[in-house]
């Protein structure tokens, strides 16, 4: 009987890899982290199975490390990622996502009538909730939910 095929993703030597985000969420963690942006070697896949999440997406990303303050930011999306620091092949670190406090510029206010919305205006929010993500936003004073939360 032959052996089954396996194929896998080959390991990085040094860098980051992004496990348990979900599988719909994959291009936003791009975008929040401005993967799409670097010449770094990238290895992503998605709709991969996980008992945790049904299906996950995976990123491995070589010789780049992030602030705690980048990574906390793909808790809006991401809130079960884990992070894995390696080094010389080896994991040297974990890490877990936390929703920060405060969100600067990468969420849009879900207010049509908010200035941020159609004037050249940063966007802030204020996190109300971490476990159901709401944002209540610094200009207008509503809250965005997890449904309506658009990544800018």
């Amino acid at each position: 009987m032959k052996e089954p095929k396996q194929l896998s993703v080959s390991a990085i030597q040094n860098g980051t890899v992004i496990d348990h985000i979900p599988a719909k969420n994959l291009f936003k963690v791009i975008s929040i982290l401005g993967l799409d942006h670097i010449d770094n070697q990238i290895t992503f896949g998605t709709n991969l199975e996980s008992k945790k999440l049904g299906r996950k997406a995976i990123i491995k990303i070589s010789d780049k490390f992030f602030e705690d303050a980048d990574i906390n930011r793909i808790a809006l999306v991401a809130p079960d990622a884990k992070l894995n620091i390696i080094r010389d092949y080896e994991v040297v670190e974990k890490k877990v996502v936390e929703v920060p406090d405060s969100i600067v510029g990468i969420a849009r206010c879900m207010n049509p009538k908010c200035i941020t919305n159609f004037e050249q205006v940063t966007t802030r929010f204020r996190v109300v909730s971490k476990k159901n993500v709401a944002l209540k936003c610094h200009y207008c004073e509503k809250i965005t939910n997890q449904e309506n939360l658009h990544i800018i």
